[in-house]
C-alpha cells in the first residue's frame, strides 16, 4: 500500500494547497489508499463524507472547499450530471474514475455540462490498488514534441514500477503485448496472497506474476485497454463473448442517455451451446423482437443478442459503485425478480 501511494504520488503530484474530495467507502481498495492514506502521507488535504450517494451535498462540499480532486465511478458520475450546477465544480482540476468501465456518453455529458474531461483509471483490490490512469495531455505554445498522458477509451498508462505480460487465457502462453490476453501484472504494489487460501492464491501468483483476471492489451504507446473481466465473458458455441461490449451496443442501439444503468447483460448455462445471454432490464418499454432486429441489422453477431429479457426494479449496485455480478445472476435466475 506503502508503494502504490508513492507510484500513485509520482504521477499524480498534487500540491499541498490542493483538496481531495474523501467519499468513496473506506472498506474498497480505490477509497482506502487514495482517499486516505494517499492524502495523510503525501500532505494532501482531504475533504471527507460518508457517501457518495448523495451528490448534492458533495458538489456543496466541492464549491465551498475548493476541492482540487475528484475520485468517482461511473456509477457515481452520474449522481452530479442529475443534482450539480456547473459552478459548484468550478475548482475541480482532475476527475479520475475506476471501478468500471466508463461509458463513454456518461464521460462526453459530464464534460459538456461541467467543462472537465473525465480520466479513466484501473487497478484492483490485490494491486493495492492502482496501476494505471490517463491525466490531461500537455499543452506547448512552440513546436516541440509531445508524450501523450490521455487516449480515451483506455486506462491509460501504467504508474512506475509495474511491469506486465500478455497470455493466452486458455494456454497460459505468453502472447505479444499489443494482443488481445489476460493481463499479468508485476510490482511492489502486489498482494502477497489471499489470507489462509493457499490453493486460491497460487492459482493467480506464479513466481511472483499476479493474475488480474482481466482480458486487455496495449497499444504502440504503452496504454491499456480492458477488454473486459474474464468473468463477464460468456463463452458460447465456442465464441468468447464480452458482456460490457454487448452493453454497449444496446445503449447504443437504444440511443440510451446513460444517465443511470439501466441494463445488464448475464450468462446462464446452456446445454446446446454452452452459455446464453440475458438481458436485465429496469426499463419495461424495451422489446425483445424490437431489440434483436436492431442489433443483427447493425452486423452484430447472432451470438451476441440476448435470448430473453428478465424485468427488475433495478439493476444491482455495490457500494462502491460497481455493478453487483452475483446479485444480477440471482435476478436471471429467478431469485428477487422484480
Amino acid at each position: 500500500m506503502l508503494a502504490n501511494v508513492n507510484q500513485f504520488g509520482s504521477r499524480i503530484d498534487l500540491k499541498s494547497t490542493d483538496k481531495i474530495l474523501g467519499c468513496l467507502p473506506l472498506f474498497h481498495s480505490f477509497g482506502c489508499t487514495v482517499t486516505m492514506w494517499y492524502p495523510i502521507i503525501e500532505g494532501v488535504s482531504v475533504v471527507t463524507y460518508p457517501s457518495p450517494l448523495e451528490t448534492a451535498k458533495l458538489a456543496e462540499l466541492i464549491e465551498e472547499h475548493k476541492v482540487s480532486l475528484l475520485l468517482a465511478t461511473p456509477t457515481f458520475l452520474r449522481g452530479y450530471l442529475r443534482r450539480a450546477k456547473k459552478e459548484q465544480l468550478e475548482s475541480v482540476k482532475l476527475v479520475v474514475t475506476g471501478a468500471e468501465k466508463l461509458p463513454k456518453k456518461v464521460a462526453d455529458s459530464f464534460e459538456a455540462r461541467f467543462g472537465k474531461p473525465v480520466l479513466e483509471g484501473y487497478g484492483l483490490t490485490e494491486t493495492s490498488p492502482v496501476t494505471n490512469f490517463n491525466l490531461p495531455n500537455e499543452t506547448f505554445d512552440d513546436d516541440v514534441p509531445e508524450i501523450p498522458n490521455h487516449r480515451f477509451g483506455s486506462v491509460g498508462l501504467f504508474i512506475p514500477g509495474i511491469a506486465v505480460r500478455i497470455k493466452d487465457p486458455e494456454t497460459q502462453e505468453p502472447l505479444p503485448v499489443h494482443s488481445s490476453g489476460m493481463i499479468w501484472l508485476k510490482g511492489a504494489n502486489i498482494f502477497e496472497g489471499y489470507l489462509d487460501q493457499p490453493e486460491k492464491t497460487a492459482e493467480v501468483i506464479q513466481h511472483g506474476w499476479f493474475m488480474t483476471g482481466d482480458i486487455g492489451r496495449l497499444d504502440e504507446d504503452g496504454f491499456l485497454y480492458i477488454e473486459g473481466r474474464l468473468s463477464r465473458f460468456s463463452k458460447i458455441a465456442g465464441e468468447m463473448v464480452p458482456h460490457e461490449t454487448v452493453e454497449d451496443l444496446i445503449n447504443k442501439a437504444l440511443r440510451s442517455s446513460e444517465d443511470e444503468r439501466k441494463i445488464a447483460i448475464v450468462g446462464m448455462p446452456d446445454e446446446a451451446k454452452g452459455e446464453v445471454l440475458i438481458l436485465l432490464s429496469a426499463d419495461p418499454e424495451i422489446d425483445l423482437h424490437e431489440l434483436r432486429v436492431k442489433l443483427t441489422g447493425e452486423g452484430i453477431p447472432a451470438l451476441w443478442v440476448p435470448k430473453k429479457i428478465v424485468d427488475v426494479d433495478a439493476i444491482p449496485i455495490l457500494a462502491s459503485g460497481k455493478l453487483d455480478i452475483k446479485g444480477c445472476e440471482l435476478l436471471a435466475n429467478g431469485d428477487g425478480v422484480g
